[in-house]
């Protein structure tokens, strides 16, 4: 037996977690998250839960709607590349998008940063990524949870998650209810893959292709990592005017499950989509990734966005007014498809 009057006191640092460390990392991540904060935000960073007051002078009928969800493995470009400062804005759009389809104004956001090993300057990038997006979207970075994890994740490997909450009144929900046979259906274009798709273009990329992430790459006329590095676009300033204006009857967000699974989630019963193929360009690194593994079609359509970020359902009578709406704001769309009546699927022509 060990003489335990001669050995060492054992520390938490000892088992790799640096208290220390993270305490100075989170007083630096308190002042990025306070310069998110608005009049609604109550108390500050580091309690046990956050504070928010909703605004009943501005809700008549408040709903809260909310969505969690994460980067996946586009961060393992990220540590290839040493490149942190986009996957905040990653998260926090994704999220964004998800509420704002449903016609929700986002309030607050909280994120979920672990590592095995705390290293400050890549947290302090990461968290920066997302304050600036929380900023622009108009939401407060009001908490979350860092954590170390020894043991758990390789040296300079992170997950990153995140949860948002916004509000809508009753009266301006929009579900897609009403989505009806003759709606137009309308695109806007994506950046690349946004945070979707990521384990089969890795794949074929560096598995199959052997690209480096730094790789210039011909038939994309960019760098591998670059490309793979667009970051995920928040649509919420166009749907907030879409929304207002009363234009459309639905809209889907096009991540995970391409628009193959995406927009039948918000067609009513006995309705289809009818998408035409060929109506947007798709952009080269889409066709790149197909060609690199001989992809099928339908495999492609329910894997990526192919292109298209956001789908708006706009009543026909309505769309002269949309398209001079969208022209005015200097937003790019493309007329994709219309509804018909069928069986909530996706049909592509």
């Amino acid at each position: 037996m060990p003489d335990e009057s001669k050995s060492k006191s054992v520390t938490y640092a000892d088992a790799g977690v640096d208290i220390s460390g993270g305490d100075r990392a989170k007083e630096r991540i308190k002042y990025l998250a306070q310069k998110t904060f608005n009049r609604n935000v109550l108390g500050g960073i580091g309690g046990f839960g956050a504070l928010f007051r909703l605004d009943m002078q501005r809700w008549k009928n408040p709903i809260l709607v909310s969505s969690a969800d994460g980067v996946g493995t586009k961060l393992k470009v990220a540590f290839q590349l040493g490149v942190h400062h986009t996957v905040g804005a990653d998260l926090v759009n994704h999220c964004v998008n998800d509420i704002a389809v449903q016609g929700a104004t986002p309030l607050f956001f909280l994120d979920y940063f672990a590592s095995g090993r705390l290293e400050s300057s890549i947290t302090e990038s990461v968290v920066t990524g997302l304050a600036e997006a929380c900023k622009a979207n108009g939401c407060a970075l009001i908490g979350g949870e860092t954590a170390q994890m020894p043991g758990f994740y390789a040296d300079g490997e992170y997950d990153l998650a995140g949860f948002i909450v916004g509000a809508v009144d009753r009266d301006k929900m929009v579900t897609g209810a009403d989505i009806k046979p003759g709606d137009v259906l309308i695109g806007l274009p994506s950046t690349g893959l946004h945070t979707n798709g990521y384990s089969l273009a890795r794949k074929l990329f560096f598995d199959v292709a052997g690209y480096k992430p730094t790789q210039y790459v011909t038939a994309i006329k960019e760098k591998a990592g670059a490309a793979l590095m667009k970051t995920h676009r928040s649509y919420l300033h166009v749907i907030q005017k879409l929304v207002a204006a009363g234009l459309t009857t639905g809209m889907a967000h096009i991540t995970g499950g391409g628009i193959t699974e995406n927009l039948p989630r918000i067609l009513p019963k006995n309705t289809a989509a009818h998408i035409e193929l060929g109506s947007w360009p798709v952009l080269p690194i889409f066709e790149h990734l197909r060609a690199l593994g001989q992809v099928s079609q339908d495999e492609m359509m329910r894997t990526f966005n192919m292109g298209i970020g956001l789908i708006a359902a706009i009543p026909a009578a309505r769309f002269t007014r949309a398209k001079n709406l969208l022209d005015r704001a200097e937003e790019k769309f493309y007329v994709i498809g219309r509804v018909a009546k069928g069986d909530r699927r996706v049909h592509y022509t």
